[in-house]
């Protein structure tokens, strides 16, 4: 896996999955919509972890840095 994820991405991601938790444990959100928020955000986080987005991958998009 190429890194294809810049910090701001990373950032971004990481705020949206915390959004999301938060939105789900206040009881803003519940039920099946409350559980796929969740799963949303885990998948951000652990993309922004990993710096890899498998979907970046089959649009050739990348948010990093060329050095």
């Amino acid at each position: 896996m190429k890194s294809n994820m810049g910090s701001a991405d990373k950032i971004i991601r990481v705020l949206l999955a915390l959004s999301a938790a938060v939105l789900y444990f206040t009881g803003i959100t519940s039920g099946t919509p409350g559980i796929a928020l969740m799963a949303i955000g885990a998948v951000l986080l652990v993309t922004s972890f990993l710096n890899f987005c498998p979907l970046y991958t089959i649009f050739g998009i990348s948010t990093r840095n060329k050095k």
